[in-house]
Parts: structure tokens; sequence; C-alpha cells
């Protein structure tokens, strides 16, 4: 999502101020306390497994255990081999009135040991088998022989009902791959968009680069890999995110949007309540380890890390760097409305509250009629400015309004319940949509706490929103959460016939607390900065979005392609249309199949797609030439996607490599040039992760449509995309209005064209732009015609705020 723009901001040798700043820890250092924070991860969350009674195994196992060794030597069989005899003989001599409970003890200790070791024993078997990959490289639809082994005993080692953490001490680490073979894919990944001198060029650095420098620098990665979790992801969340000095709104940020035609009620405390009580009992899963583990494809398990971060999370600013604050547990959420902050308890009696109480609680803080403290309407301006510019300011505000700002800080996330309504309107539906997408990603520039993992968002007609902050967590393990969220408030929970939250209000509820901010003076000027820089920055992104309607994942999937490549090449085309020539495009892979593994980077924009643009646009190739082009791009980009995912990606190593030669103070023209590079293409996929939480055949609009994240380049746009249900894809563009280069209206144009060219080429496709061309509609802004989408059954419930 965002971290295009994080990783092309990344510059440890700069402040904000643009002033030298050497990275002087040794890098033995460095790695060492590396290794350090990983091993406390590990006995943290041991600890935490232990106590919640999930780890290594069940305790269950070690009774039966114990129970079985038990009568065995009832029997007079002793399974130790004498082993039992050596334990008692260890223990100390009580007397003879106490031989059976010596006898009990060595038992107890014998079981102990034989349990973990059969657990430790599991773990690296299983560990082995994760580290296979093949079954990744092999076709899709096809399962040779060894992956269908290989799949079986997986799920023999992996137990009956994993919980959320069972695979984290069994899953591999990243590899680090062979520097020769990531030069050489920078380099093939480069040739596209260079000219044959700069390629020259760039290839003498590069042979430069491994015959002086490579070897040490790898050297130290792998010692790094042996020692820590993951030899990349911590500096991936240090230098990209935590040590970034930009504001987080629009660089740093992403959101979520809501059902794209329902509104479940148009009751703004009513959606509120609910979707506070479905994300409180994700929360409440989550501690209990109660969500299933992801898995790949619905084998291979992902890393389950992230997930610790979302609640009870903050981002603190730094001078120099940020930290993320994380708490064990929080019983509140902090409240937006009208320029107030409210501290509003969501317990009672260490129990939820049910939603109609939330409900409630949050009605009275809409019905408060205080007005906003001078100053205090823009406060939140601050966590929008520059990050050594808040961490300054913070410090003032810590002393003047330290019990407000832990409120804000430590609270399990924050709610902002916007004055103004949002999402799709009959009046002006794409300029409704467009205007709903900005609101998420940048609001007001005052009105929400970008500090916080996420903030909730209900506009005034009941329509919802997230804002995430990217640092703790990529997008889907938020979008993990907000699939659970909107079908929990909507599917279980449901709303009573007037609008309002299933059950009563409780009375006996005392008021929300209005929090108090003692502001001194000298904030003040530095909060009217800030919100005029927050200004600036909001009405510079120009966002746009394009519910595509005509065909989606079903289609794509009956032409046997992959949906993600397909898109991807399509959007190679509509961006090649849109600005004349090719660029460096950044799409977002998981590496999640590797312990802390986060992301990669998968160049798209190859030779393949290329070739392909070029004879899509030259009028003398046939369609069948551009297909069999087409399906040659798809292969390469789905190799690509591959061996990111695998571990064997470009962008993450190089960028180790260069994290390394700053800590040796070795300078490196290669890497330099490499992290120099601007990502005009910034796209990402939004995943739809847990389909049997919707009824997509019956109500097609209960998904998600998905969100978007600023662009990455002062001249590039950021394009996400989700597929909605099987006939429907929806695209979030963004750009800057600044810049005389982009406008996200006309890519999105381009995008609709590039889909329908594509599918046109396939005999199934063909239809699509005969329907396209028969409706009338080719100069709308959404010429595909999600105005007349007939959705079925869905379309009954709607509310007088839906479309």
């Amino acid at each position: 999502m965002a971290e295009a723009h994080q990783a092309v901001g990344f510059r440890p040798s700069l402040t904000s101020d643009g002033a030298e700043v050497e990275l002087s820890a040794p890098v033995l250092q460095e790695i060492y306390l590396s290794g350090l924070r990983s091993w406390k991860r590990h006995l943290s969350r041991f600890w935490n497994d232990f106590l919640t009674g999930v780890s290594p195994a069940s305790p269950l196992s070690w009774l039966f255990l114990f129970s079985a060794i038990q009568l065995a030597w009832f029997l007079q069989l002793d399974p130790s081999l004498g082993l039992m005899e050596k334990i008692k003989e260890l223990l100390p001599d009580w007397g003879g009135q106490h031989h059976g409970l010596r006898g009990v003890l060595a038992a107890a200790l014998f079981a102990s040991c034989l349990w973990g070791a059969l657990i430790f024993t599991l773990h690296v078997a299983l560990r082995l088998l994760l580290s296979y990959h093949g079954w990744l490289l092999e076709p899709h639809g096809a399962m040779s022989s060894p992956t269908k082994t290989w799949l079986a005993l997986v799920r023999i080692f992996s137990g009956r009902h994993p919980m959320l953490f069972s695979y984290q001490r069994s899953l591999p680490r990243q590899p680090v791959p062979s520097v020769q073979d990531t030069v050489r894919k920078y380099l093939e990944s480069v040739r596209p968009v260079l000219s044959d001198e700069d390629f020259d060029w760039t290839a003498v650095l590069a042979q430069e680069f491994l015959r002086l420098q490579a070897s040490l620098l790898q050297w130290y990665l792998r010692l790094k890999s042996w020692w820590a979790s993951n030899y990349v992801s911590d500096w991936w969340e240090e230098f990209v995110y935590l040590r970034s000095r930009n504001p987080l709104m629009v660089n740093s940020n992403y959101y979520m949007m809501d059902f794209l035609y329902v509104t479940p009620t148009p009751l703004q405390a009513a959606r509120a309540g609910n979707a506070v009580h479905a994300l409180l009992l994700y929360r409440h899963r989550l501690n209990r380890q109660e969500i299933p583990p992801t898995l790949l494809m619905g084998m291979r398990p992902l890393c389950s890390a992230q997930y610790e971060k979302i609640f009870n999370t903050t981002r603190i600013p730094g001078v120099q760097k940020d930290y993320i604050r994380h708490l064990h547990d929080s019983q509140h959420v902090a409240v937006f409305h009208r320029g107030r902050f409210f501290r509003m308890g969501t317990h009672s009696r260490n129990s939820l509250l049910s939603p109609r109480a939330l409900e409630q609680q949050f009605q009275r803080i809409l019905d408060d009629p205080s007005p906003a403290c001078p100053h205090e309407e823009h406060l939140a301006a601050l966590t929008a400015a520059p990050r050594g510019t808040w961490a300054q300011v913070r410090t003032s505000l810590k002393t003047q309004a330290a019990e407000a700002l832990e409120a804000v800080e430590g609270a399990a996330f924050f709610v902002s319940l916007d004055a103004e309504p949002a999402g799709l309107t009959r009046e002006d539906p794409a300029a409704s949509l467009d205007a709903y997408a900005h609101a998420l990603l940048a609001g007001r520039g005052h009105d929400r706490w970008f500090d916080k993992s996420f903030t909730l968002i209900v506009f005034s007609n009941g329509k919802l929103g997230l804002s995430v902050e990217h640092s703790w967590a990529d997008c889907p393990i938020s979008g993990h959460m907000w699939e659970f969220t909107l079908a929990t408030e909507c599917f279980q929970l449901g709303y009573s016939t007037d609008g309002h939250c299933k059950g009563h209000p409780d009375p006996t509820l005392p008021q929300p607390q209005r929090l108090q901010w003692d502001l001194p003076d000298q904030i003040h000027s530095s909060i009217s900065l800030a919100l005029r820089g927050a200004k600036i920055l909001s009405e510079n992104v120009d966002c746009h979005v394009v519910p595509f309607s005509l065909f989606g994942k079903s289609f794509i999937r009956r032409c046997h392609l992959s949906s993600d490549s397909f898109i991807q090449i399509a959007l190679q085309l509509a961006h090649f249309r849109d600005r004349g020539q090719f660029c460096l495009t950044y799409e977002s892979a998981m590496t999640r199949l590797f312990l802390e593994g986060r992301t990669e980077t998968v160049r798209s924009c190859t030779r393949e797609a290329c070739n392909f643009v070029r004879a899509m646009e030259d009028k003398e190739k046939t369609d069948p030439q551009c297909l069999a082009l087409f399906r040659v791009a798809v292969d390469k980009h789905q190799a690509l996607l591959k061996a990111a995912m695998s571990g064997q990606g470009v962008d993450r190593h190089l960028f180790a490599l260069y994290i390394v030669s700053r800590f040796l103070h070795l300078q490196s023209p290669f890497l330099t040039q490499v992290h120099s590079e601007q990502w005009q293409l910034s796209t990402s996929q939004i995943p739809v992760q847990q389909m049997h939480l919707f009824d997509v055949h019956n109500y097609p609009d209960y998904v998600s449509s998905g969100g978007g994240f600023g662009p990455a380049d002062d001249h590039g746009y950021g394009v996400s995309y989700i597929f909605m249900g099987d006939g429907m894809i929806t695209f979030h563009i963004s750009s800057k209005k600044s810049s005389t280069k982009t406008d996200s209206h006309r890519l999105g144009q381009h995008i609709e064209d590039a889909l329908l060219d594509v599918a046109s080429l396939f005999q199934a496709g063909q239809h699509f732009k005969r329907r396209f061309r028969g409706s009338g509609k080719e100069n709308s802004r959404h010429r595909c015609g999600f105005l007349s989408r007939q959705t079925g059954a869905s379309k009954a419930s709607m509310t007088s705020t839906d479309f």
C-alpha cells in the first residue's frame, strides 16, 4: 500500500533539515541487537502462550502422556527404560512414607521432558516441511505427487485445530538470496525504462559493486539471518517507517472503505456502536488466539506476528526516530467530534458493553452541546505535521496535558464522528465517491489522530471507513480485521427495524469523559502551522474511485489466467497510454511465508509487458499476436511474484545491503543509484481473505469496496484494486494535483479502456466491448455503467442513504 512512498523517501543519511547523520553503531553491534530483540519477542510470545494454555501444546496432551506413563508404571512396565529410577535417585529422600510421592514426581519430570522433546521434534519437522516451496512454482491447478505428499505431512504435523500463533515456531527464516542473482534481476528489471547509455553505465556500476563490496556486505547479512528472526524486516520498519521525518498523512497511511452500495443504518451512533463492538470482539478473539491462522491456497500457513499490534498501539514521534508503543490492554476508545476529544469506556465490570450501550454513549457525545476549547479543534493536525516538529511539540504537550494525551495514545483505537455525510449518492455518484475516498485518506487534516494504529471514521449518514497507520503492519492484517468487522456488525449483530442497535440502553453508565487540554501559548502557533501544512497536503491529493462492473475475477478465471497478473499487465497498458512512456512499477507482495516477513517488491514493468503494450499500440499487430504476447507477459509476472513470495526478490535484499554499507561507512555508487529511483506507478491488490463471511451470490453488494493510498512520487500514481465478488473490480487511484503530468480521472479512463481492450483479445471477452459501445456511455466519467448495476436481492435491503 503506502509503503512505496516510504521506500522512495528512504534516506537514512538525512534529517528533515538535510543535515548528514551517520549511522555510527558498529554493524556487529546492530546485528547483535536485532537478534536480541528477536529473542525477547520469542520469549514474550512463549510466556503469553503459556499463560493462555496453548504453548507449546495443549496441557491436556501433557496430562494424557503423564497418565499413560503412570498406567504403565502401575502395570509394572517401564517406558523410560530406567530413566525414572535415575530421576528418583536424584530427588531428596523424604522418608519411606513419601516413597510414592517420589515416584509420581519422577514420572511427572520424565513426562515433561518427553513431552517437550516431542513438541520440539514436531516443530523442527514442521519447519523443514514449510521450507519446501516447490508447490509455489507448479502450474495453477496442478499438483505433483511430491507436493501432495508434502501437503499430507504438513496436515499431520500441524495438528487438528491450529490457533493463530501455532505455526510461529515452525516457520522458516527468510533466506538471503545470492547477491549475483539479485544484481542480475535488478539489471533485467530496469532495462525497459533506461536508455542504452544509462543502462550500460548502471551495468558498469553493478559489476564494480560485485567485485569490490558485495561479498563483504553479503557476509554480514548471512550472519544476521542466522542470529535474528528476519534479516530485513526490523530494518525495514526502522529505516523506512520510523526514521522517516515526513508527515504520516497521505505518506504513510492508507484507507479502507465501507460497503459501496449499502449502508445498514443511517444512524451515526448506531453504526458506531455496532462497529466498535465488532472490533473489540475481534480483539477478544485475537487475545485468545481464536482467529484461525491464514493459510495460503488453503495449505501453507503465513506468519501471524503482525496481528499482535493491531489494537492498543500508537506510533510515538521522536526527533530523529519514532517508536511504536503497544499496551497489553485498553478498556476505552478516544473519540473526536466537532473539535472535542472524549474518553469513552468500552467495558463495564471487565465485560464488553453491548452494542446498544455503546450506541447510547456515542449518542451522548453527539448530543453534547459544549464547544471546543481554543485550538483544541485543530490539535490533531500536529499528528499530520513533520515528525520532528510534532516530537518537539509533544514534549510540551506531555507536560501540560499529560492525562488527556495518555487517554488518546493509550486508547484501544481512535474514533472520529464526522459531522458530514459521505459515500455514494444519486446526484453525483462519481464525485461523491471520490470525496469519500479523500475524506478517509486525509479528512480535513485535523480530525484524525494519525499516530494511532487505526482510526475508525463514522460519517453522519452512517457510512464507515478506516484510516490505518502503516508502520506496525501491512494491509492484509487490517483488511482481515475490517472484513470481520463489516460482516459481524451487519450480519451477526444487526440492527432493529428503526435502525438502532439491538438490545437495550444502560442508563447507569457514566457520561463519556470530556478531555481537557491545557495548551500553553507556545503550542498555539505550532498548531496553526501544522494545520496549514496539513491542508496544503490534503488539498493537493487527487483521489478517484473506479467501480468496474463489466467483468471480474470469474471471467479472468475462465481465461485460465492469474487475476492479479491480468490487472498488472492491463495497468502497464493504461499507464503507457496516459504518459506515453514506461516507468518503474512497484507492486507489493507479501513475504509472510517466513517468520516475521513483511513485503517484497514485484517490478511489474518487465520487458515482456512492454512488448505486449507496444503490440497493442501497433495497428499492424493482430489480436492473436497480441494475445500471445499478453500470455508471455502474464507468465513473466507470475514468475516474479512467486520469486518475491519465496524470498528471492530484488528490493529488500538491495535495501539490506545498503543499510550494512551505511553502518560500515562504505560508499557504493550502485546501491546509492538503486535507492534514488522513483516509483511513478505504485500498485497493490487488496485481497478478500474471508469470503465465507459474505454471501456474494445472494448479497453481492455486501463486500468491502477496498481502499487506497497516496502516490509514491510527486509526478506518479498510487493504484490499488480489489475484486468484489466474481463480477466487479474497484480501483482506487491517487495523484498530486500540483503535477501537470498526472490526472487520476484520466488514468481511470485509460484503465477502463485497457481492461476492455485486453478482454477483447479473448473470444469470451469480445462481447464486453460490444456491450460498452452499445450502452452509449463512452463519454461518461464511469463508462462501465455502475449506475445501472443490478444487484438482485440485495437491493431490497437498501436504506434511503444508499445509492
